[in-house]
């Protein structure tokens, strides 16, 4: 079905047309004042100078370079800035484990490009020129582990070359956070890093790279090194790394400082002196326990060691982690503690086995027996006299004048004196037979208890000899593991 349309009046067609042409002319002049101003905003410069000296170069550069400080030096606002960043380690100021902070000096390097900059050296009569770093525009490199205000000497300027380049030395003192692993203390090796990058802008405008090889970084800092301290310079590995956050992407580079502590001090401070007094509580041993009082020697030993590790708990580092050398130092002090207990225990068998109960026969056999073969010792048993299987004799001499009695009334008065006096004369040899029999046994019993403690005195030696050695062994072996896994 057709639709009739009524003819629309030739003003109002012409009105429709000259505001479609006012809209495209409005869209052709935006695009072209955009371009415009791009294009004025980073059109290349190519400076002259009326004199060949400083002078009329700097006043070129005051004239289309300074006032324009504010806007990141490229011909082309969508293209980054490439900066090369690179150090040289100076010092290692020191390592804080408790705060896991690492604190250096070092000399970093900045290098840029300013598209925008060029000048001919033989008409401004020099190559490069230092001006102020705060007239130009300069890229907000930061160390993203720094930890601490920047309390850094300021350098006021920087090299600006004759195509463009810029050349930024600067002294930097930095506190940089470090996590620690001191569990091999004090062979231990730290992993620490550097991580350089712009702090606000991304990586579409600003790339940053390498400016020096991790090799001729770590030459650098071996040669310039001057501190001869606690930490030394293992190596230097880089690379490159994309920093990703919920909306932006930063461009940082890494150097991963490897420093390794010298362990000299420790090991004349704290390692050595310990095994000294180990060696000193192990050879006590040796000192007869009947005729020394031992144990007041081993306590002595183990106040000096009580003080000595109190003394020496500055030089142990603060961690949550504890390092294996406090758990080397208290099982040293253990096995001194186990061994006074040991010793106060073979005192008191020895000085009070007289009241002691006889040995019971299967202790008699396991210690005397198959322990003394174990530790070697021979027991050295006096053979006692079994007197409760005596019998007493008459000697034959006098049997002749023995009568026999056959009624105990016909004896007379001195005859009932006589059995008297040998019924009391055989009541006190019964309790002297007694009282030498309970001797001897006594005796016998004090005896055994005696080699007893010999076989266990020197059993519990052999076993503290173990433990010690065991010990000792063990840590050796994990310091070793541990310090060619880290340096590997």
């Amino acid at each position: 079905m057709a639709v009739w349309n009524p003819p629309r009046p030739a003003a109002a067609v012409g009105l429709s047309t000259r505001r479609k042409r006012k809209a495209i002319l409005a869209q052709v002049l935006i695009v072209a004042l955009g371009l415009l101003l791009q294009g004025e905003a980073a059109a290349a410069v190519t400076l002259n100078c009326s004199n060949p000296n400083a002078e009329s170069l700097l006043k070129a550069l005051e004239m289309s370079v300074f006032q324009r400080k504010a806007i990141r030096p490229v011909t082309i606002l969508q293209s980054p800035t490439q900066v090369n960043v690179s150090f040289t380690l100076y010092a290692i100021l020191g390592v804080d484990e408790k705060i896991q902070t690492m604190t250096t000096f070092i000399w970093q390097v900045l290098e840029w490009n300013m598209e925008n900059v060029e000048w001919d050296p033989v008409q401004c009569g020099t190559h490069n020129i230092s001006i102020p770093s705060e007239n130009i525009w300069v890229p907000d490199i930061l160390i993203n582990e720094f930890m601490d205000e920047d309390r850094s000497p300021k350098t006021p300027y920087l090299y600006l070359k004759h195509n463009g380049n810029v050349y930024y030395d600067i002294p930097v003192r930095v506190v940089s956070f470090c996590t620690m692993d001191i569990f091999n203390f004090p062979f231990d090796v730290q992993n620490c890093s550097l991580s350089f990058g712009s702090y606000l802008h991304t990586a579409n405008d600003v790339r940053v790279s390498l400016g020096m090889t991790a090799k001729k970084t770590l030459q650098a800092a071996k040669a310039l090194m001057k501190t001869k301290g606690e930490w030394e310079l293992v190596n230097i590995e880089a690379r490159s790394n994309f920093l990703n956050t919920i909306d932006f992407e930063y461009d940082e580079v890494v150097y991963q400082l490897i420093i390794r502590r010298r362990p000299k001090l420790y090991v004349m401070n704290l390692i050595i002196p310990s095994t000294f007094l180990m060696m000193i509580d192990l050879f006590s041993f040796l000192l007869p326990a009947q005729n020394v009082d031992r144990a007041s020697f081993k306590m002595t030993l183990i106040l000096g060691y009580t003080v000595f590790l109190l003394i020496m708990n500055d030089l142990l580092p603060s961690s949550a982690e504890t390092p294996l050398i406090s758990s080397f130092f208290s099982i040293s002090l253990s096995l001194m503690v186990a061994s006074v207990l040991e010793t106060v225990a073979i005192t008191n068998i020895l000085y009070s086995s007289r009241q002691y109960p006889e040995v019971p026969p299967w202790v008699r056999k396991l210690i005397l027996h198959y322990m003394a073969r174990m530790v070697c010792y021979s027991p050295r048993l006096t053979h006692w006299p079994d007197t409760s299987k005596k019998t007493v004799t008459l000697n034959p001499a006098f049997q002749g004048t023995v009568h026999e009695i056959k009624d105990p009334k016909e004896a007379g008065p001195q005859v009932k004196q006589a059995v008297l006096q040998l019924q009391k004369m055989s009541e006190d040899l019964q309790c002297i037979r007694q009282y030498l029999d309970s001797h001897f046994h006594k005796g016998e019993n004090e005896e055994v208890w005696v080699e007893i403690v010999h076989i266990l005195d020197r059993f519990l030696f052999g076993l503290y000899l173990f433990f010690l050695t065991v010990s000792a062994i063990v840590f050796i072996i994990i310091w070793a593991t541990w310090h060619t896994a880290t340096t590997d």
